[in-house]
């Protein structure tokens, strides 16, 4: 049988691997997706309560155009029985607009006609819809131009947060691997705790200090009010409203993350192997890209991705506190607001970034670790 599988002929080889890459791909494909499928359809109920929103909505309505009927004096003329019957044609109509006249969610044999699976299928396909609530700077409700118009606000901030933790950590990291028990290394341990105080209790404190105190910081904000005219002071004043929130994100992760990865270095850096070369004599430097960083690879760069995607989703109070105009304000403004469209719109981008990065990642592993082969398992 051995013998046998050293004959197959190379272009045979090569189609069996094809195969079991596609099959593998189709596999994790799908795995990821029904996943996506059930997690936008949790969020769809959860955000409309089960439909119980559709009679907060209803009586939102009832109150608006009730005391819109009643209060117009267009209608003076009109008897109370009148504007009333005006006021019910009113409700309807906009009852049936929003289609809130159907069932959120049915249990027969045609639950597929639910409005809840209608809007599963619009997310899935990124057709969000229009807000109800909340509009763009541009006075669109269409609520991919609003994600649109927020997204690089917090992708500028919080991926410039979680390059500047990932990097600093990393560092820091192997040179505190390399000085196990001295004090440097023993402070870091004891730093760790610090990490379990989220990013805007921090943005507080910080903002207690360096903006109502010292008065060297603005309180919040993406530039000053009126923005400056010129690129480079427009730039400045981005920087100057950046730096709170992210010495705030900074201090709410750093600790945690180098006491993990000085963990992680100080594990592999005990191995044989790393043993074996340093009695060859292998230089530190080359001892610790070669032996130490490579191995860890794919731990470090799952942790950066999702760390990345994990900022923009823990976002919504630490934006919240710096009046930082990015997703989290948005998705915070849309919680307030029941603003269901703009929920699932949001749920969705991440959910599609987290099952993008769940996906690629093996796929990654494989190029950064010549031990793993997609879909085949551990070389021998």
């Amino acid at each position: 049988m051995a013998r046998a599988k050293r004959l197959v002929h190379p272009k045979g080889r090569r189609v069996q691997t094809f195969l079991r890459l596609l099959r593998y791909t189709f596999l994790r494909g799908l795995a990821v997706w029904i996943a996506l499928v059930v997690g936008i359809f949790l969020t769809i109920m959860v955000a409309n309560m089960g439909g119980y929103v559709d009679k907060i909505k209803k009586a939102q309505i009832e109150e608006s155009i009730n005391m819109q009927v009643f209060q117009n004096p267009a209608y003076q003329n009109l008897t109370t029985e009148e504007k009333r019957k005006l006021a019910q044609q009113l409700i309807q109509l906009e009852i049936e607009r929003l289609e809130l006249d159907k069932p959120f969610i049915r249990f027969d044999k045609y639950f597929w006609k639910s409005r809840a699976f209608r809007y599963l299928g619009d997310a899935l396909v990124l057709d969000f819809g229009f807000a109800e609530h909340i509009h763009s700077t541009s006075g669109s409700k269409k609520v991919w131009i609003i994600i649109q118009e927020r997204l690089p606000y917090s992708v500028l901030l919080f991926t410039t947060a979680s390059l500047i933790v990932f990097l600093t950590s990393i560092f820091v990291a192997l040179i505190l691997s390399r000085r196990y028990g001295s004090i440097w290394d023993r402070m870091s341990v004891s730093l760790a705790p610090l990490s379990t105080a989220p990013a805007w209790f921090y943005g507080i404190i910080l903002i207690m200090i360096f903006a109502a105190q010292l008065r060297l910081l603005p309180f919040g904000g993406f530039v000053s009010i009126p923005p400056p005219k010129t690129m480079l002071a427009y730039a400045f004043s981005v920087v100057q409203h950046m730096v709170l929130p992210l010495l705030a994100w900074f201090i709410a992760y750093i600790f945690a993350s180098v006491y993990s990865w000085r963990t992680f270095f100080l594990i592999y850096s005990s191995e044989d192997y790393v043993e074996m070369a340093k009695a060859k004599g292998v230089p530190g430097r080359a001892l610790e890209r070669r032996y130490i960083l490579r191995p860890t690879l794919p731990p470090i760069i799952t942790s950066f991705a999702l760390m990345l995607i994990g900022a923009w989703m823990g976002a919504i109070i630490t934006e919240s506190v710096f009046n930082w105009p990015g997703l989290g304000s948005l998705y915070m403004q849309a919680i307030n607001g029941f603003d269901t469209p703009v929920i699932v719109g949001l749920t969705m981008i991440y959910a599609y970034l987290l099952g993008i990065t769940v996906f690629l990642l093996d796929f990654i592993y494989a190029i950064v670790d010549p031990r793993i082969k997609v879909g085949g398992g551990s070389t021998a």
